[in-house]
């Protein structure tokens, strides 16, 4: 059965955007929960552009529903996700001049590095999870590093402009996520969905 997890990030973009105190994400993690919420996501990125380390510390002593923070291979967050300790750490790439994260991460490419992430996040005792474009050798290397979950990204889905570009990121989509439940991991996916088109991913 198909969960709804929600993300918050841009509830806190306003808020720093207008260099004030609200909205509140916690807030809007309340009213998510509220509203049938099966788990809430937050991204703490390292130039702090949205969600703050005061967000993750106070969402992770409210939120009663699965908390997934994703983050980037890097010391500084894993350190803060060891300490808070998140149902679920979902890595992700991340580049400064990006507007929200435009695509998977490059695990093939930079095994090493995700590995060590992943094995302080297991320390800690957090499910892994990784932000994945639907590409076989990508999965087939998340499951060799030991991940818990592969996230896939539905940016190129939700992007389509037309039916045939859809269905054929579908017919993607698809094929992967067969190949992640096949290698025993737990499959998520997301990037762009709305309500208008997250029915065929459900």
């Amino acid at each position: 059965m198909a969960k709804l997890g929600v993300n918050i990030d841009h509830i806190a973009t306003v808020r720093e955007a207008r260099r004030t105190n609200e909205p509140d994400p916690v807030w809007a993690a309340a009213l998510a929960e509220l509203g049938g919420a099966d788990g809430i996501t937050i991204h703490l990125r390292e130039d702090r552009r949205h969600i703050q380390d005061r967000d993750l510390r106070v969402l992770r002593e409210t939120v009663t529903v699965k908390l997934n923070l994703e983050l980037a291979c890097e010391d500084e967050v894993l350190d803060l996700a060891c300490e808070h300790r998140p149902d679920q750490a979902t890595l992700v790439p991340e580049r400064r001049e990006e507007l929200t994260t435009e695509g998977g991460l490059d695990v093939v490419g930079q095994a090493d590095r995700v590995r060590r992430a992943t094995e302080r996040l297991h320390e800690a005792g957090i499910v892994v999870s990784l932000f994945l474009d639907p590409d076989e050798r990508q999965i087939r290397a998340a499951a060799d590093l030991g991940a818990d979950a592969v996230e896939l990204h539905t940016g190129g889905y939700a992007n389509a402009r037309d039916g045939d570009g859809r269905q054929a990121q579908l017919a993607a989509i698809t094929a992967a996520a067969v190949r992640i439940r096949e290698l025993g991991l737990v499959l998520h996916a997301g990037h762009g969905l709305t309500y208008r088109n997250v029915q065929s991913i459900a």
